[in-house]
This record gives C-alpha cells, structure tokens and sequence, in this order.
C-alpha cells in the first residue's frame, strides 16, 4: 500500500511538472472538461468508492483550495475529521465478543464420540462424564453441539439395534471347536489336533493332540476347556460344533453343566462353522505347510507356540477385544509380524 502512495505522489508531480509548458488557456480548457466528467460520475455513482490512498492524496492536496471550493470537493472536511475518528476507534476500540465463547474443537469432538458410541447418554450425563475428564460444559451447549451435529437426543438416537451390534453381541457369547490333522514326515501317521476358539477375541484354546480322538478324549478336553476358562466360562453360551462321531452326548453334557448350549451344523455345511475353518486354513498356511513334523510331541510343541503367536502377536482384522479384563493391540508393523513368523517356524 506504502507503493501505491508513492506512486501517486509521482505520476501528481509529474503532472504539474508538465503543466508549466502549457498556456493559461488550455489549462482551462482542462478544468472544465474535467469538472464536467467530474459531475457525470457524480451522476452515474453519487458515493464512489475510495481506498486509503486516494483518501490521503485528497486529504493532503485541499489545504491549498480555496475556502469557496473546499465545499464542493469529493472530500470535505467533515469527511475528513470522520475517517480521522474511524482509525481511532480501530485503533483503541476491542472487539465486543457476543454471547459466550465458543467450545473447543476437542471437547465436540469429545460430545460427539459420547453421544455416538452410549446411545443412551442425556446431555446431563454426558455434561457429568465431562466434568470428570476435568470439562466445564454445560447441558445446553451439549444439546446445540449436538443439534449441529445432527445427532438425536438420547430417547430417539437409537431406537432399535443394528444388525452389526446385535452380531458383534452375540459373538462375545459363542465359542466354536473343530479337528484338523498333520500328517508326520517319516511314519506318515495321522495327528488329530482338537482346538475351541473363542468368536468374538479369535482367541484359541489348543487343547490336545492325538493319534486316536475317540468320544471319551474329546469329552476330557471338554472338561480341560471349563478348567481353562474358569470364571470367565460363564461368560460363554453357545459352542459351534460339527456332527462329526467324536462329539458324544457326554461332550454336550460337560458344557450343558455351565449352560452352554451346543449348537450342531447342518450336515456338509462347512461354512456354518466358519470361525473355526478360518483357523484350519490360517495354521494350515502359516504352519503346518511350512513346516515339517516328525510325530505327536513334536506337533504339540511346534503347535503350541504358534498359538502364543496367534494369541499375542499376530494381528487380526476381528474388532477390538478385552481379553481377561484389559484390552489388546489388535495390529502390529509387517516388521514385527514377519520376525514373529521367523522365530517360531526356525
């Protein structure tokens, strides 16, 4: 801007420096041809617009009119003394802040994730959680958060459950069980390998392994389960399973004592037991292909640190999950998994 007024002051200096060649009369001549654009403008536009260098320019140059001219300038002296008390009011004025302030873009974003993952939260009881996360925010400005949002109150946000929720609900509750064999290097002898999983943490339970998996070795691993759940076998009310001749009426018994409801899968039907045909093909892929077994112990042991893995390391595409009461990372770097693989397949 301080150029701009510069070049002003130039190209007037300029000007009046070429007046001085030109006669008295064609200076005249000029002044009434400019009067008159003057009064067509007025005309065409009777307020123009002005920026701060012009202003100035005309604030310097109508001290050296004459009195009787000043009043019909484009700036007055009224106009002057008026800009002169419109940069002293923004100069010492501070802006007058209406209402109360405005709330901070993490406590909405706070409001909006509490609203949407406690469907039934009031604006009172989001306001209460806030406070103790050390939040002042009042009821109201939770409910025009909110509204801007455009998140219903709490009686109507959620009226009915998602399909997605109620699946998720029901997995936390479901336990699922398969066989899958490994076939020994030298002898070529069959090794029977018993698993339950655990749906909704994808958390595995190996429970044995052997040559000879008749009813009442799977009926022991079924009471080796309930000691290795414990407490937490409450928690659990159904458990998947296939029509195979292993699985007696004694296996369906021992779970039946907690409540555990066995659910049977259609014959041929595979994918009824889904979870669990996962896992097949994940050890199958990740282990068993890969790795050649020499007999029964050796599969024990080759299968139980791969289920340490499975169970701590390895990252799964499942929800998040609380295992034995506190939550567990669910994906690791491609470096830490492919060092995972390495140390138990050497």
């Amino acid at each position: 801007m301080s150029l701009r007024l510069l070049y002003l002051i130039f190209v007037r200096l300029a000007g009046w420096l070429s007046l001085l060649g030109r006669s008295p009369a064609s200076k005249d001549v000029e002044l009434l041809v400019l009067r008159h654009e003057v009064a067509v403008l007025h005309r065409a536009n009777p307020k123009p617009r002005m920026d701060w260098a012009d202003r100035a320019l005309f604030a310097a140059l109508i001290r050296l009119l004459p009195k009787a001219l000043r009043a019909h300038r484009l700036v007055t002296p009224g106009t002057v003394l008026r800009w002169h008390r419109r940069l002293v009011a923004r100069k010492w004025t501070y802006p007058n802040r209406i209402g109360r302030p405005p709330v901070d873009n993490a406590v909405a974003v706070l409001i909006e994730r509490m609203a949407k993952e406690n469907h039934t939260w009031g604006y009172q009881r989001i306001q209460g959680e806030l406070l103790e996360l050390g939040h002042r925010v009042g009821a109201s400005t939770i409910r025009r958060v909110l509204k801007r949002l455009r998140i219903p109150p709490a009686p109507i946000r959620c009226t009915d459950t998602t399909w997605r929720q109620f699946l998720r609900t029901q997995a936390s509750t479901m336990l699922a069980c398969d066989f899958f064999h490994v076939d020994c290097a030298v002898t070529l002898k069959r090794v029977y390998v018993f698993f339950v999983l655990e749906v909704g943490s994808r958390y595995v339970h190996l429970l044995g392994a052997t040559t000879n998996p008749d009813g009442a070795w799977t009926t022991q691993q079924a009471r080796d389960l309930l000691m290795d759940l414990d407490d937490r076998a409450t928690e659990f009310r159904f458990l998947v399973r296939d029509r195979a001749g292993q699985f007696t009426a004694s296996f369906d018994a021992v779970l039946a004592d907690l409540d555990i409801r066995v659910v049977k899968t259609p014959p041929r039907c595979p994918l009824a037991n889904c979870f669990a045909e996962r896992f097949v093909r994940t050890v199958r892929a990740e282990l068993t292909d890969r790795l050649l077994i020499f007999g029964e112990r050796h599969a024990r042991a080759v299968l139980a640190e791969y289920v340490r893995h499975y169970n701590g390391r390895r990252p799964h595409r499942a929800a998040s999950f609380a295992r034995h009461g506190r939550s567990t990372p669910l994906r690791t770097s491609a470096m830490s998994r492919s060092s995972a693989d390495q140390s138990w397949v050497a």
